[in-house]
């Protein structure tokens, strides 16, 4: 299984505050790959960083073989992000949403019409095509956001808490949509989740980050090993590698809990 990610030492401080620390890891061709860790553990800044949202402080990071600071344009045309807030109109239509995202992507003029219709009946859209995404359900919204991201076909994707705000039935939905993008596109998949149900369910290995470092990597199966408990719910894997008690000086400030609550309100 080759690499499609490589991840070097990657560090990202803000002032004093490091935020990243020296992060390792490789996330292979067809993967899913899951980045736990609790709220400040550095999850997103890691994410901004392998997006070219962020520039690193120290380290190297590459997708399919592209630096992500030195080929920063080049980085951006092989990957789909989905982030966490909105990245979808209200005022739109379904279809015109995915239309724009195609211009944006430079799609041929004469390819944009089949592959909008194929993405959106690819995500199970294509009967809301025309339908103003503000009248979308949650999980619909995020389908779409998901059909956003890879129009251009992207070898990576990258998805910030793609279940956020969701009611069980949309989660599995989306879940079973990424599952189709690994088996039948071939696409390779790292997500941010707080639901360790999903990362169980859905991916072939987990990194977990603590105080801005990785602290354990491997299969569920591996980590629960590791943890002398075989049968243990990776709940307990998360507590076993993470501890057991709250740092009040981890979760993010004001700011970050607002948004994430926004988010949810949004798209519940």
């Amino acid at each position: 299984m080759s690499g499609v990610l490589e991840i070097k030492n990657l560090t990202r401080c803000f002032g004093s505050f490091v935020a990243v620390n020296e992060v390792s890891f490789s996330v292979g061709r067809g993967e899913m790959f899951g980045l736990l860790g609790p709220n400040g553990a550095g999850k997103s800044t890691t994410l901004k960083m392998l997006t070219t949202l962020l520039s690193p402080t120290s380290g190297t990071a590459k997708v399919a073989g592209l630096d992500i600071v030195r080929q920063a344009g080049a980085v951006r045309r092989v990957i789909g992000y989905v982030p966490q807030g909105l990245s979808s109109d209200g005022a739109l239509s379904g279809y015109e949403n995915l239309l724009i995202f195609a211009k944006l992507y430079d799609l041929p003029r004469k390819e944009r019409e089949d592959r909008v219709r194929a993405a959106l009946q690819f995500m199970g859209l294509d009967g809301a095509a025309d339908k103003m995404v503000r009248d979308y359900s949650g999980g619909m919204i995020r389908r779409l956001e998901i059909a956003q991201s890879v129009l251009h076909r992207p070898p990576m994707l990258f998805l910030d808490e793609p279940t956020v705000g969701l009611d069980p039935l949309a989660r599995k939905a989306v879940w079973d949509n990424l599952r189709q993008l690994q088996s039948e596109a071939g696409v390779t998949l790292l997500l941010t989740t707080h639901h360790m149900e999903e990362a169980e369910q859905l991916c072939d290995r987990v990194a977990i980050m603590h105080r801005a470092k990785v602290v354990a990597i491997g299969s569920p199966n591996e980590l629960k090993s590791a943890m002398g408990n075989p049968n243990a719910t990776l709940d307990e894997v998360f507590i076993h590698f993470t501890g057991d008690r709250l740092d009040d000086d981890l979760g993010g400030n004001y700011r970050d809990t607002a948004r994430a609550r926004r988010t949810a309100r949004r798209v519940g």
